[in-house]
């Protein structure tokens, strides 16, 4: 019997094989192949499963949290919490607020309010005077932790005033990883980080943002002006102004993703390596230099290495990873 059955699939085997070999190129043929099937569908179902759970967690917090201000600055991701947080709490039980002051491109605090009202969001717009602080103009390597003390203190004031439960804001897991002064603050005043806290990354954030249709889902990181400006080096309403009319220039111009670094009388053009040779042109680096030299710059130069976010932190990075090993020895 043991040997008549292992004749049996010896002859099932080859012919298997036959049919394979039958099947015209191209042909699915009526058999499934259960190996190739698995291959190409796992990779597409894992990812969508994993969103989806990052989601479910997303909004089981927020519903914990019953109502919220939004720290809302108009980029993806705070948008993507805002936008979660009207769909599962309700308008009555959200709120964006954006600070407004002179690290804030005005170009982006009306993108931010454009937003809010397409989402249906109530919206604040808040003054901030970081300015006012000598250690945010000193511009230290933590000067973004007294930015936001100065935006978190307001937030928790409005927060009272209004009875509401909580303040959240758009840090993500991929934030956790860089140099983010900010989050010291953000804890400091019990600031609750939904995003980090259900694992989304930044790619995680672009995918449901698309998914659930935000317009912004596309957008680069933008974050504050005085993020030009070199550490060590005073920020001032001037600086930041001369900052915001280049970078207004370069964007009317068509360029997309590009900083516009403050050195002294020196201006550091950083753009996407794809968008440089245009600027290379006659035509449009002629306009650049005499724009920029109006605007008070004495020399206007192109970084080679092309457009990077968060390119002036990587001194400190160097910095911190010499302490470790010096610790460690």
């Amino acid at each position: 019997m043991g040997l008549w059955l292992t004749k049996l699939y010896v002859v099932l085997f080859f012919l298997q094989g036959w049919r394979a070999q039958r099947t015209p190129s191209g042909h699915k043929g009526n058999e499934r192949d259960i190996t190739s099937v698995s291959l190409k569908i796992s990779p597409r179902v894992a990812g969508p499963m994993t969103l989806i759970k990052k989601r479910n967690s997303f909004e089981s917090h927020l519903k914990e949290l019953q109502s919220v201000v939004v720290a809302f600055s108009g980029g993806v991701d705070s948008a993507l919490v805002l936008a979660m947080s009207l769909e599962t709490l309700g308008r009555k039980n959200t709120l964006a607020v954006t600070a407004q002051s002179e690290s804030l491109a005005e170009r982006e605090l009306q993108a931010a309010k454009k937003l809010a009202q397409s989402l249906g969001a109530e919206h604040l717009i808040l003054p901030t005077h970081e300015m006012d602080s000598p250690q945010y103009r000193a511009n230290p390597i933590n000067r973004c932790y007294h930015c936001k003390s100065e935006l978190y203190s307001k937030l928790a004031v409005i927060a009272e005033e209004r009875n509401i439960a909580h303040i959240v804001n758009g840090i993500n897991q991929d934030d956790l990883g860089d140099h983010r002064p900010g989050i010291v603050a953000a804890k400091e005043y019990g600031v609750v980080s939904p995003l980090a806290e259900a694992g989304f990354d930044k790619n995680d954030i672009r995918e449901l943002s698309r998914q659930i249709g935000l317009s912004n889902w596309e957008k680069p990181a933008n974050p504050c002006l005085s993020s030009r400006i070199p550490y060590g080096q005073e920020v001032s309403p001037e600086k930041l102004s001369m900052i915001e009319r280049a970078e207004d220039l370069l964007l009317s111009l068509g360029f997309t993703e590009l900083r516009v670094r403050h050195h002294g009388d020196m201006a550091r053009i950083e753009l996407n390596k794809n968008e440089m040779p245009r600027a290379l042109t006659d035509s449009i680096s002629t306009t650049i230099q005499e724009r920029f030299k109006q605007i008070g710059f004495k020399y206007v130069t192109l970084d080679l290495e092309g457009f990077r976010s968060g390119k002036l932190n990587d001194g400190i990075k160097k910095i911190t990873t010499e302490e470790t090993c010096l610790k460690s020895n």
